[in-house]
């Protein structure tokens, strides 16, 4: 019996893969452009990062805890292609945390078919 001959290399998977091609949707200080969003970050930031959590198919309580944002930025990215890092995903939410999570949840929200961009 014979071994098989390789003769094509599996391709990369389209979650996780290194070409990223995409930009996000809205700008960091769009939050005009979904006022349910804006309000709710601004009265109860912890509702929106729950809601946030939530809406992206994760527990709601991961937008709760330490590193929890950067985690679904990450993914987030990484699942609707867009450029960037996780050194730049942990500046994010660490230095614009509040505009950040609302236009994760944004995001989330146009790509949903909830609002339009």
């Amino acid at each position: 019996m014979s071994n098989p001959v390789v003769t094509h290399q599996p391709g990369a998977g389209g979650y996780g893969t290194n070409v990223q091609t995409g930009e996000w949707s809205t700008g960091l200080c769009s939050c005009c452009s979904d006022l349910f969003v804006c309000a709710l970050g601004c009265c109860c930031p912890l509702a929106l990062s729950c809601y946030t959590a939530n809406k992206y198919g994760e527990n709601c309580c991961l937008g709760c805890v330490p590193g929890g944002s950067t985690a679904i930025r990450t993914h987030m990215r990484l699942t609707y292609g867009i450029q960037g890092t996780i050194t730049n995903d942990a500046l994010m939410t660490f230095f614009c945390g509040l505009c950040e999570m609302c236009r994760m949840a944004r995001e989330i929200r146009i790509r949903n078919g909830d609002i339009s961009s």
